[in-house]
């Protein structure tokens, strides 16, 4: 489970069943669902803050992690159904200081996730964000 995906190239499929979150132009194939928030940490201290959401969470396990390269990943757990859904992050550093990320959140099986995805994807922002 260490292969990261490529922001760049990701290309989502058809099936309403992900949730993208990237700055503009950071994904050149896939259109992101909405911008994430630009922070006043240092890209490995916001690395360190997703390490430790992700480590506190519920449900989230098989975590593979990589500091030089300032990725995440890991695979969640739906409560009811315990389907797996697997999650990306990717740090990434802001001319003048300062971090934001991408987050690609996604089924593995199923047309739609009722909105699970999108879900997650904004708890873990605001568990980053807040504390």
């Amino acid at each position: 489970m260490t292969d990261f995906i490529n922001f760049k190239t990701l290309k989502r499929p058809p099936k309403p069943n992900t949730c993208l979150v990237a700055p503009d132009n950071h994904c050149l194939a896939a259109e992101p669902d909405f911008a994430p928030p630009e922070l006043d940490l240092t890209p490995r201290g916001l690395f360190s803050k997703f390490s430790e959401v992700i480590a506190a969470s519920r449900g989230f396990g098989k975590t593979s992690t990589d500091a030089d390269t300032l990725r995440l990943k890991f695979v969640a757990t739906t409560g009811l159904m315990r389907f797996k859904d697997d999650v990306d992050i990717e740090i990434i550093p802001l001319d003048g200081g300062g971090a934001t990320f991408a987050i690609y959140s996604r089924s593995r099986v199923g047309y739609s996730d009722l909105g699970a995805n999108q879900k997650r994807v904004k708890k873990i922002i605001a568990d980053v964000t807040t504390n």
